[in-house]
């Protein structure tokens, strides 16, 4: 049965009276079926899953009620569906562009093909038999009406004594005990390709573990595609990625508590969501984009490997950011040691004091093996090349309770350190090893200082020598 815990008058009234009340009900107005039961006459509606009451007195004007989705043990059948309490979100079957499956999916109500998580996402239906609803072990579970077989299911390990399912207007699917109010399963917890206002991406420092947006597989197709999104705080500062079966294709660039410092536009202006990253006493780490009443904004990975942040006009979808935005976005474009500029041409070039590590394949565009260093470094006599308004390299460590003088002293005094970097809210950051993923910003940025042999600045001087 559907649970009508609160029930929406949305019928267009002017006014109206149920016998006994002591009340007059307008629409938009929220009231409990107990209220209505003892005085209003039922009539059911079963095309929508909606029931409507008729007074028993003050005339015969209908009154129309919309459950915001708590299921108990009602089956909900293909086309039927349960809506949020605000009527932002539903939960029913669709199905992709140029094909026939059919995929229990939750959607927005006012753009019904903006779908934001799919259940059954590799295990399609192949006609409209399909349903949902609890079984008796309290598992949220879609069914194929044709087999009688479970094509998805929550997979608890417990049995819940209780168990009901809500919608809420967040877009989150929850399966609750219902004496405890205790979460047994969400939506949230296994997303696919959208983050809505209010979803975590999250990474656990200690196990690893993360919740990833996972591209479909193609336009038509919602099985796990090739790309992931999501959180990564290990590898050193807090940054996002975009990973290409596992392989890095686009990284924010490090987070500061107020921006992504390798997502140019942010410098400029920040975007909405792009605000909330946060920890736990457990090691856990979140990017949460913000809830936002008035606005519906939302970020997607798309099959093809791009991260676009879109926001509702009232009609359709404003594309406000679109990661990579160009072929310098794109990770490591420039290999090791080159540095990108995506106004210059050709756009890869060598770090100061580095060369290409292939002449050959460099002059033909290929940028793979990056470069080498010309001249060795002899630790103590080194220097250091001030780069300006770059995107920082990936794999930096932050040490954030140094002074920006302190930065430098750090670094010289360990002969691992290749270079390193300072910015508001973060403090020093080290590099080891390798540069890769560095981009010449050209007008905003953080500046880089990149190690050199003191024989590079030598004959730097030398050609302006008299």
């Amino acid at each position: 049965m559907i649970d009508f815990h609160y029930c929406h008058v949305v019928a267009t009234l002017l006014r109206y009276k149920c016998e006994h009340l002591g009340g007059e009900l307008l629409a938009g107005q929220w009231v409990t079926p107990s209220l209505l039961m003892g005085h209003c006459i039922p009539v059911l509606k079963t095309s929508h899953i909606t029931i409507g009451y008729r007074a028993r007195t003050w005339g015969d004007l209908e009154l129309e009620f919309q459950p915001f989705a708590r299921l108990n043990s009602r089956v909900i059948k293909d086309p039927q569906t349960i809506t949020s309490q605000k009527q932002i979100y539903k939960l029913g079957f669709f199905t992709p562009p140029n094909t026939t499956n059919r995929y229990l999916g939750i959607f927005f109500s006012f753009s019904l093909e903006t779908v934001i998580w799919v259940a059954n996402r590799d295990t399609p239906l192949t006609d409209s038999s399909g349903s949902v609803t609890l079984s008796r072990h309290g598992n949220l579970v879609v069914l194929d009406g044709t087999t009688n077989q479970t094509v998805w299911s929550t997979n608890l390990t417990t049995s819940p004594t209780n168990p009901v399912v809500q919608i809420l207007d967040t877009g989150n699917l929850v399966l609750r005990e219902e004496a405890s109010g205790d979460t047994l399963w969400e939506s949230f917890s296994q997303p696919l390709d959208v983050q809505v206002q209010g979803m975590r991406l999250t990474q656990n420092v200690n196990t690893g573990k993360q919740v990833l947006l996972t591209a479909w597989k193609n336009a038509t197709d919602p099985e796990k595609g090739s790309f992931t999104m999501g959180l990564d705080v290990i590898s050193g500062t807090k940054q996002l990625y975009i990973w290409n079966e596992g392989r890095p294709r686009w990284r924010s660039g490090p987070w500061n508590n107020l921006l992504f410092l390798g997502i140019k536009k942010l410098f400029y202006n920040y975007l909405d969501g792009f605000n909330q990253v946060t920890n736990d006493s457990a090691g856990n780490f979140f990017f949460t984009p913000p809830q936002q009443n008035d606005r519906h904004i939302i970020s997607t990975v798309n099959y093809s490997g791009s991260l676009n942040r879109k926001a509702w006009n009232g009609m359709e979808w404003d594309v406000v950011m679109a990661c990579p935005e160009n072929e310098c976005d794109v990770y490591g474009t420039c290999g090791a040691f080159g540095s990108c500029n995506a106004l210059e041409s050709p756009i890869c070039s060598c770090l100061r004091g580095f060369e290409p590590a292939n002449e050959d394949e460099w002059r033909r565009g290929n940028w793979t093996n990056g470069c080498r260093r010309k001249s060795q470094l002899q630790c103590g006599d080194d220097g250091f090349e001030r780069l300006r308004n770059m995107k920082v390299p990936d794999f930096a460590k932050p040490l954030p309770f140094m002074v920006q003088d302190e930065c430098r002293t750090t670094c010289l005094g360990n002969c691992s350190c290749i270079a390193y970097a300072y910015y508001d809210n973060i403090g020093c950051m080290f590099w080891s090893d390798i540069l890769i993923d560095t981009q010449d910003f050209g007008s905003v940025g953080v500046d880089l200082y990149i190690r050199l042999s003191a024989s590079e600045f030598g004959n730097f001087l030398s050609q302006f020598t008299c």
